[in-house]
């Protein structure tokens, strides 16, 4: 499908597929952002400055009229779609009947109901509890603290690439410096970077990673200090590396030998993300804390820690929780995601994504041999580029090619996100509710700006 110049046929209520009528950004756009650089600092960048003025399903259009297929869906938040209409219905009826009381001073159903649903849904048939709170940094900076309390432990483990957050304490366990912590220190101590499993460029088996890791974290850290080791089941910023079959549950088993609390933060990776209600599941994995966020709550900020329940309730009475966390409105929109989840059965949307998209990256692959891998699960997959020639040698990585196809895609009318250690993924997180032929025509994008990018090397 070509750029679509003037205004589509459908009625401007309708958000059906990509249009450009404007240069990009476009002239209220512009206006915008003239605005936004006298008042908000410049730590605060965006990738594009479109501004939105209204979003459904897998479009977004911005204040000049030109819309977009969003294949990134708000960093994998908006996994039900924009304002998917039962998600904003159950937040405004909320909105009606109150706003906030906390609940820790008097309490509500929403938030008990919340607990309960994503106990169901996490892997591991034991006994858990929830502590809901505003963010998946925040959800982190908790689980670290809970563990703590439980195992009476100070170290805390991380593994290579991954992403945690922006706080102090996130700041030192994310693997990449630049732009998340470089001058904002010093950080929290006690945290320890350990290998990884990255299939694309360690080579290694499940079982050869996980003797790596685990190797490392016994010699540099010591089991008997360890509180927890906190994985990411597929890394995001870090490139949606997918860890090598056999790895989750090996270090899974080291960690419950040794006492270990072993955390899987599924940010981003969870609530049905990947085909599955969490990615753990796709690699035999049962952690003992989940932590939870983005997708959770439809586009509203809620996040949480699930776990067994013993380690929950390790923490004293009023140890845990904060003014805003589990918020009603928040809270009621989580409800109503999950149960849009089940009702239009968005598991099997997510498998249907993958069906479509990774064959056509796939094809793009063998066409163009800067792409070096093709990874991923369900609607969470990535490409790393190289240089040219390089894939099968030194698979040199190619952040300028990333930067150049994505800039590209966006003056198209795609928003496609960037990722990766090395500043060389394209990651796609599309909304479970995007159509066949919105995939194939952002791949179609895709493809021009490959050939274009590709033509100039």
């Amino acid at each position: 499908m070509t750029d679509t110049l003037v205004p589509d046929t459908s009625t401007t209520d309708e958000l059906t597929s990509r249009r450009i009528v404007t240069a990009i950004p476009g002239p209220a756009s512009q206006a915008l952002h003239e605005r936004r650089l006298a008042a908000v600092p410049v730590g605060v960048s965006s990738m594009l400055p479109v501004y939105i003025r209204r979003a459904h399903g897998a479009i977004v259009e911005d204040v000049d009229g030109n819309r977009f297929i969003d294949l990134g869906a708000g960093i994998g938040v908006t996994t039900v779609g924009h304002t998917n209409d039962a998600v904003v219905e159950a937040a405004r009826a909320q909105l009606g009947d109150f706003l906030h009381t906390l609940f820790t001073i008097t309490p509500y159903e929403s938030y008990v109901r919340v607990a309960e649903l994503v106990a169901e849904r996490t892997p591991g048939s034991f006994p858990k509890k929830t502590v809901l709170v505003n963010s998946g940094a925040e959800a982190v900076e908790n689980g670290v603290k809970i563990a703590r309390k439980s195992t009476h432990r100070r170290a805390v483990a991380v593994l290579e690439h991954a992403y945690h957050g922006r706080t102090n304490l996130t700041m030192a366990m994310n693997f990449k410096a630049m732009p998340y912590g470089t001058g904002f220190g010093p950080f929290a101590g006690d945290v320890y970077h350990v290998p990884s499993s990255y299939p694309y460029r360690d080579g290694l088996s499940g079982a050869e990673a996980a003797a790596r890791t685990i190797t490392y974290i016994e010699k540099h850290i010591g089991a008997e200090d360890l509180a927890i080791l906190v994985v990411e089941p597929i890394q995001g910023e870090g490139g949606f590396q997918t860890p090598a079959d056999g790895y989750l549950p090996a270090l899974q088993r080291w960690a419950n030998e040794h006492g270990v609390v072993i955390a899987a933060d599924e940010i981003q990776s969870g609530m049905a993300r990947t085909g599955r209600w969490f990615a753990s599941e796709h690699f035999g994995f049962e952690p003992d804390l989940v932590f939870f966020a983005k997708g959770i709550a439809g586009g509203l900020p809620l996040a949480g820690v699930t776990g067994r329940a013993e380690i929950m309730d390790a923490s004293h009475p009023g140890g845990l929780g904060g003014t805003f966390g589990g918020n009603p409105v928040a809270a009621a929109a989580a409800v109503a995601v999950i149960e849009q989840i089940e009702e239009q059965g968005l598991l099997a949307e997510a498998e249907r994504i993958e069906q479509t998209l990774r064959p056509a990256l796939e094809q793009l692959q063998r066409e163009f041999d800067i792409i070096g891998d093709v990874r991923g699960k369900g609607a969470m997959l990535a490409i790393e580029l190289v240089a040219p020639g390089t894939g099968a040698t030194t698979k040199a990585p190619n952040a300028a090619a990333v930067q150049a196809i994505s800039a590209y895609a966006g003056q198209h009318g795609v928003l496609l996100l960037t990722a990766g250690t090395y500043g060389n993924v394209l990651r796609f997180l599309p909304s479970l509710a995007i159509t066949d032929e919105q995939l194939q025509d952002g791949v179609s994008v895709l493809r021009e700006a490959l050939t274009e990018v590709t033509r100039g090397a």
